[in-house]
């Protein structure tokens, strides 16, 4: 494992502001709305960027704006410097999310080295589709997510997961053809696109507290806010967001907790000064 230093956990948030603002340079070219989110909402809040132990960014957009701005990738990015992740595009990704990657560079989360496709340092672009109104709906759409998400991570939590029991049932899971699985997905973001509902979600990622989706209104109409010195999309209400997904939002977690994820390999972009787990 490595642990990013100071210097390069900073250059390393460069990097991905510097993949933030083209993602706000395409989503304001082709009127594609967004907004950041999570920790880089809180980021922008708490401390005026990103949080200082921090090493990723997160956007997010309702699905049909996330399927303009993946066509929209395809035809703006700068192939000598970005590229754009997802299952559609990428043969052998199994996020139900997008990756805005910088190309030249290498970020290797632990675990998925084996990963058969360009890992470079990225931001995170997450889809967001509607879920049921009643929270019972949602809870069982929350364990079809869940269900589905397993699948999909299978080929990392064979060998990442500590527990030998839990490594051999993703190592049988695996075993079902990605193709079905993301066929499966697809009708679920289909069959969500006709569901009615002020809560959205993004189905392969897990949800905060009990309430298995978030408030549609927090991803439409919201102010910019500063983030590093720049002005980017934030979310509506924003204490009220805040509130919901962290809680006491403005107290920093403990100093135990404020960790950077270890990483397998990292390198900046262009650089010739590769870090790898030896």
């Amino acid at each position: 494992m490595i642990y990013l230093d100071p210097q390069n956990l900073r250059q390393l948030q460069l990097t991905e502001l510097e993949l933030l603002e083209e993602a706000d340079r395409v989503a304001k070219k082709y009127n594609i709305s967004y907004c950041i989110i999570a920790g880089t909402m809180l980021g922008a809040v708490r401390h005026g960027g990103f949080i200082p132990w921090d090493d990723d960014v997160d956007i997010a957009m309702l699905r049909s704006e996330y399927e303009r701005f993946r066509e929209a990738c395809q035809k703006e990015l700068d192939p000598r410097k970005f590229y754009f992740q997802d299952h559609t595009v990428t043969e052998g990704y199994r996020w139900g999310y997008g990756k805005l990657r910088r190309k030249g560079s290498l970020f290797l989360r632990e675990h998925q080295e084996h990963m058969p496709y360009e890992q470079g340092i990225f931001m995170d672009v997450f889809p967001l589709d509607p879920v049921p109104e009643s929270r019972m709906g949602r809870s069982l759409k929350n364990l079809e997510c869940f269900l589905v998400r397993k699948l999909l991570w299978a080929r990392v939590g064979k060998k990442a997961d500590r527990n030998p029991l839990y490594r051999l049932l993703y190592a049988v899971m695996d075993k079902i053809p990605e193709k079905r699985i993301l066929e499966y997905y697809d009708d679920m973001i289909e069959h969500s696109k006709s569901c009615r509902s002020s809560w959205v979600r993004i189905l392969m990622f897990p949800t905060p507290n009990d309430a298995y989706g978030y408030l549609a209104k927090w991803y439409q109409g919201g102010e910019d806010v500063l983030f590093e010195g720049k002005p980017f999309p934030g979310v509506k209400d924003a204490d009220e967001y805040l509130r919901f997904k962290f809680g006491e939002y403005m107290t920093l977690p403990p100093a135990e907790k404020r960790k950077v994820h270890p990483v397998s390999a990292f390198s900046l972009p262009d650089s010739e000064d590769v870090q790898k787990d030896l």
